[in-house]
């Protein structure tokens, strides 16, 4: 039996206004936005007294999705801040197909947004770049360059 599809991220964030707001810059749309607690959820994260909102982020095409996770209790853990390299342990970034990559950039820099590296081209196929926003969240964006098929699709590095 193969996986149906991939229904989405989910990102912790301590300011969860922040988040959403960056992901509506980059193009996302609030799909629904929800407190979630109770025994159900307790036995399922296998936490006690759990309580989070969440905020459901939607690309525009319906098919990708973004939770934003805030934790009320316990309150969230994670790594020293600051500390967002690219070898960190843990999920790396995600990746965004956009139409005018500067502009989503200038955009996105409204909220914080800075450049973790530079914008490159890749095979005279995509600029490619990588984007630190709230709490260190890393976007990776892709545009794909104009008579370009697309074949050579960019993965990680």
């Amino acid at each position: 039996m193969a996986i149906q599809r991939m229904d989405h991220v989910s990102v912790v964030v301590d300011d969860l206004e922040a988040a959403m707001a960056f992901f509506a810059e980059l193009g996302m749309e609030l799909e629904g936005r929800a407190p979630i607690e109770g025994t159900w959820v307790d036995r399922v994260a296998g936490m006690d007294g759990l309580r989070v909102e969440i905020a459901m982020m939607r690309t525009p095409d319906g098919h990708g999705r973004v939770e934003l996770t805030k934790f009320h209790h316990p309150a969230a853990v994670g790594p020293e801040p600051g500390n967002t390299t690219p070898n960190l342990r843990g999920l790396r970034s995600i990746m965004f197909a956009v139409d005018d990559l500067d502009d989503v950039v200038a955009r996105l820099g409204s909220h914080g947004a800075e450049l973790v590296g530079e914008t490159v081209t890749y095979e005279n196929v995509y600029r490619l770049c990588y984007v630190r926003g709230p709490e260190g969240i890393i976007v990776a964006l892709a545009e794909q360059l104009t008579g370009s098929d697309g074949a050579d699709e960019p993965g990680t590095v």
